[in-house]
């Protein structure tokens, strides 16, 4: 198995965030674009502002590394004109993979039509460009009830107005990595919490993301399902180390 061919290195944090200048931080993005292309993973996940960069470094390379972006990151409570801006412009910047934070949020407070609004949407720009579409539903942020019930929601939106040959082309993924949770309790993809989107997503595939933090880790979650991973130590992963990065 090639397990790097599921990996999405991912590299999220802003400057500040970072405890980085502005230019430190670009260079941490421009080793992280070069890594993945060397390495030969299937994705690298960058904030919109470096996805010119990404695309001029791959060109350069004349790689087949593929480009993948955020949307109304990470909290996701931006109007659905917001994410629709960000989406578009993403598309035009050359990202291949639009990974759109859902308002977990509103779904919480009960707000079923904003949601379907916002993925129908999403998607439908997303397919018609031919990209790929992730929804991130943050699983740190829900119960166990509240992920079955917004991704068998996000299946539904989806099986409901687009074919079945689009199915392979939306995902439902698991987290940010930015969310604080109580008591350092892990805020990514746990088996559990995977289990329940593999069964209630299905036909969307699921990506899990944080909480993957080795080889064999890895190989469990692709054994069960899920066809994508993001993790910010994809190399560790791939040469058999452990990692103490949570994402």
């Amino acid at each position: 198995m090639n397990v790097k061919q599921y990996l999405d290195s991912t590299y999220l944090k802003t400057a500040s965030q970072a405890g980085l200048s502005e230019a430190e931080n670009k260079v941490v993005v421009k080793n992280a674009i070069a890594e993945a292309i060397l390495e030969g993973f299937k994705l690298i996940m960058i904030r919109p502002e470096y996805v010119v960069l990404a695309k001029e470094m791959i060109v350069k390379a004349n790689s087949t590394l593929l480009i993948g972006t955020v949307i109304d990151f990470p909290e996701g409570k931006s109007s659905i004109e917001v994410k629709i801006k960000e989406a578009n412009e993403a598309i035009e910047n050359g990202a291949e993979d639009l990974d759109f934070v859902c308002n977990y949020e509103a779904f919480k407070r009960g707000e079923i039509a904003l949601l379907k609004e916002e993925i129908l949407i999403g998607t439908q720009i997303g397919l018609a460009n031919n990209k790929t579409v992730k929804w991130i539903i943050e699983v740190a942020a829900l119960t166990d009830k509240e992920i079955i019930q917004l991704s068998a929601l996000i299946k539904n939106v989806v099986m409901s107005n687009f074919k079945e040959e689009n199915y392979a082309s939306v995902f439902v993924k698991s987290s940010t990595g930015f969310f604080k949770t109580e008591d350092d309790a892990p805020n990514g993809a746990t088996i559990p919490t995977i289990i329940m989107m593999l069964e209630n997503a299905s036909p969307l595939q699921v990506k899990a993301a944080g909480g993957v933090r080795s080889y064999d880790e890895a190989i469990e979650m692709i054994r069960l399902g899920v066809k994508r991973i993001g993790t910010s130590a994809a190399k560790a992963i791939a040469s058999g180390e452990n990692t103490p990065n949570q994402y």
